[in-house]
């Protein structure tokens, strides 16, 4: 058995039992997926990032991506936005009693994301960047945390300077990822940095990037002494990542990976969620792409990819699934 356990994850006067977190994914952890993720021991959860000037004017399609279930606390909401007091009076609308910390996005490398100074362009910015963060802190009685990158390119690593700024202008937790926003998501995480992020401040600090198996959490724990976890990318299609995870720190064994039977039963049931929080012609449409991530790696999957572009109704989802079981009983 293993000693060193995974320590609970205090974020303000919240205390999270397990200190792994579902990175916020446009498109991906929305409120279905992250249900399922919680149910495999993820222990921190995000919604989709929410624009601060989408809620200032009211859009639409804001309120969908905020939509919570008690079974997930404690949730936080990703805003985002550079204008300190648009993002002051958003986060004070949003601190309703849904959600339990209020996350800053500043790590975003989407072009028309940075090209309006959000997201991460606020890394070339750090006194703006200060004023953002206290703008939402003075105005909340929730943890406020950050999200940023290693830097905005290799001529502007700033991570620590701006985790300091963070942590000055009342941020109660940093999350990091080691990549800059030049690489997006290329290359290989450099989780020095988060190294050299955890040394700066006293806050607890979040590690991201390049976490793929159990064993890499433990490595990312030894190498940086950071005192959580946040999975993205290795989680599209994976929710079990959690599980499997929680199970090498319990027991120093890894868990052998889900079954195509498993997968399947999981794939129907997300379908099933996605239909009942969607509706049937969004949820089956936007199951595309997750059924693409829930089969990488299987026998056949890319002529799946191909049919279930095709599929319309939970049942014509169901049959192709299946199908596909009967045709593949084993994995390779």
């Amino acid at each position: 058995m293993r000693n060193n356990k995974l320590k609970p994850l205090v974020i303000g006067n919240i205390t999270i039992k397990h200190p792994l977190a579902l990175a916020p994914m446009a498109g991906v952890t929305d409120l279905p997926y992250r249900l399922l993720c919680k149910e495999q021991g993820a222990g921190m959860m995000c919604t989709e990032m929410v624009s601060a000037k989408g809620l200032y004017y009211g859009n639409r399609k804001s309120e969908p991506l905020m939509a919570t279930d008690p079974k997930e606390i404690p949730v936080a909401i990703q805003i985002f936005g550079s204008d300190p007091d648009i993002m002051g009076q958003m986060a004070a609308k949003v601190n309703d009693g849904r959600f339990q910390m209020i996350d800053i996005n500043m790590g975003c490398p989407v072009p028309k994301i940075v090209n309006n100074g959000d997201g991460s362009a606020l890394m070339k910015n750090p006194k703006l960047a200060g004023k953002v963060i206290k703008a939402v802190v003075d105005a909340v009685d929730i943890p406020v945390t950050v999200k940023i990158r290693k830097g905005f390119n290799d001529d502007l690593v700033n991570a620590p300077e701006m985790a300091q700024v963070a942590q000055e202008n009342g941020a109660a937790a940093i999350a990091v990822h080691g990549r800059t926003r030049e690489q997006y998501y290329s290359g290989t995480a450099d989780w020095s940095i988060i190294r050299k992020v955890k040394e700066a401040v006293d806050i607890p600090v979040i590690g991201n990037g390049d976490i793929t198996y159990a064993k890499d959490v433990l490595r990312m724990q030894e190498e940086t002494g950071c005192d959580g976890f946040m999975i993205g990318r290795r989680a599209k299609g994976n929710p079990w990542i959690f599980k499997e995870i929680l199970h090498f720190f319990e027991t120093g064994e890894e868990l052998p990976r889900p079954s195509l039977e498993e997968v399947v039963a999981m794939m129907l049931r997300h379908g099933q969620m996605m239909i009942d929080f969607k509706g049937e012609y969004i949820g089956v449409r936007e199951m595309r792409k997750h059924v693409a991530w829930y089969t990488f790696g299987f026998p056949g999957a890319a002529k799946l990819r191909e049919k279930v572009n095709h599929t319309e109704t939970y049942e014509d989802l169901e049959e192709l699934l299946q199908t596909y079981l009967k045709a593949n009983p084993e994995r390779d």
